[in-house]
């Protein structure tokens, strides 16, 4: 049985498909290869992925959609490629739960420094939750399972988290009430080079104040500390 890590990339350009599965394939790793979210969702079914690298531009459902759908069923990290790098499908792409984005045209060694940068997240990520037990935090009326990474309300009810939600909302509620910089939120988002100028995590704390269900004028979980950064709002508990 083949144990290497499993790439799903989806684009219906086949020229693309060709060139990255075999690409992927010469670096170690297992790669799917499929052009529509139905073909997609079939692998998915059958036998999962450790990655999906996802094409924004797909005739009929769109990756946007698929992302959405994707995030909601479950923590596959997601790699967005976006069409000539545009801000907008940029920034929706994170709202979906995106975990990076690669503007097309695009080299495959960049793409394949991403997947990578990813995948380490993640299993440092698992190695910790395996080290330290089941850790959960209890916030407001919220428990966040470290192990499981699911976000529960007071209802008991599961909300889905995309995996650059739940690194920032770890790093937030690992700080209890000390003002995180936006540089220190995007270090705990993604490896890349922090830009002073880049609101990708703005978008983030949008986001995960939708799923909390903060009214955005007067945030109580995740507060906004003008010129600084965040802070959270509330007391955490650790169990």
């Amino acid at each position: 049985m083949d144990t290497s890590q499993h790439i799903l990339v989806v684009d219906d350009d086949p020229d693309i498909r060709l060139l990255l599965g075999d690409y992927l394939r010469k670096n170690g790793f297992r790669a799917t290869t499929v052009p529509d979210g139905a073909s997609m969702r079939k692998v998915l079914a059958r036998e999962g992925a450790d990655l999906l690298v996802l094409d924004i531009m797909l005739r009929g459902e769109d990756g946007l959609s698929l992302c959405r759908w994707v995030r909601s069923e479950s923590n596959y990290p997601v790699i967005m490629l976006t069409a000539r790098g545009d801000a907008v499908d940029r920034i929706i792409g994170l709202e979906m739960g995106a975990d990076d984005y690669l503007p097309k045209p695009f080299n495959p060694r960049e793409l394949l420094v991403r997947i990578k940068s990813v995948l380490r997240r993640v299993d440092r990520k698992s190695s910790q939750a395996t080290r330290n037990d089941v850790q959960q935090y209890h916030f407001g009326s919220w428990v966040l399972d470290t192990v499981s990474r699911n976000l529960t309300d007071a209802n008991g009810v599961v909300v889905p988290l995309g995996g650059a939600e739940y690194r920032v909302l770890i790093k937030l509620l690992s700080s209890q009430h000390r003002v995180l910089s936006r540089t220190q939120l995007m270090e705990s988002g993604t490896e890349r080079e922090p830009d002073p100028f880049d609101r990708s995590i703005d978008v983030r704390i949008s986001r995960l104040r939708q799923i909390l269900g903060e009214d955005a004028r007067e945030p109580k979980i995740i507060k906004t500390v003008y010129g600084e950064g965040y802070v959270l709002g509330v007391d955490v508990q650790i169990t």
